[in-house]
């Protein structure tokens, strides 16, 4: 007959197999594991808040930049109709390069990139335009120690919104305002579109 064999106790508990050994250190290196990964992205999170912060404070500058050019091409304007230099916005639109007003062509201004236009208007980046009829090109608007800032700048122009089809009319335009921060070598840019209608006598 087979004797039964007695196995040691701890303590009065049966001593754990080596597959209860293994299986804790499994359960151990996987929370460790998560802990870890938990801790990364904790990381990530606390150093992308303040860059996060600071483009839409940038973007925000340049929608300031973008609004001051409106203000400034509006007063403009209505100086140039009121002393009879204007008296309708046609032959002051920006024409070129071909196409520019025209929906159906790939250099329609919508079918570009703010960067794109101001390579078009500018290209050198000196702050001369290099097309006919920009009312403003790369212009300076705060002031830092008494000297322009060249950080924040606007480009406004006129389009003519009626180029690509329909009935021309030249009491109306879209005055295309682009704000810019330029910090190094990154550029932000925010663009607004404006309809200007004249108000016709008796209306």
């Amino acid at each position: 007959m087979r004797e039964k064999t007695s196995f040691p106790r701890i303590n009065g508990t049966l001593p754990a197999s080596k597959h209860e050994k293994g299986m804790a250190l499994i359960i151990v290196v996987i929370v460790l594991a998560f802990l870890q990964v938990v801790g990364i992205v904790l990381l990530q999170v606390t150093a992308t808040g303040p860059k996060v912060a600071g483009n839409i404070r940038t973007q925000q500058q340049a929608y300031n930049a973008a609004e001051a050019g409106f203000d400034v091409a509006w007063t403009e304007i209505e100086e140039y109709f009121s002393i009879g230099d204007w008296a309708h916005f046609d032959g002051h639109y920006v024409i070129e390069p071909s196409g520019i007003d025209d929906p159906q062509s790939d250099n329609y201004f919508r079918r570009l990139s703010d960067i794109e236009l101001l390579n078009l208007i500018d290209s050198d980046w000196d702050g001369t335009s290099d097309l006919e009829n920009v009312i403003f090109c790369r212009q300076t608007f705060v002031q830092t120690e008494g000297s322009p800032d060249n950080r924040y700048r606007y480009t406004v122009f006129l389009i003519d919104d009626e180029a690509g089809g329909g009935i021309p009319d030249s009491s109306d335009a879209i005055l295309v305002c682009i704000g810019t921060v330029e910090i190094g070598n990154t550029i932000t840019t925010t663009r607004l579109e404006i309809e200007l209608v004249l108000e016709r006598a008796g209306t």
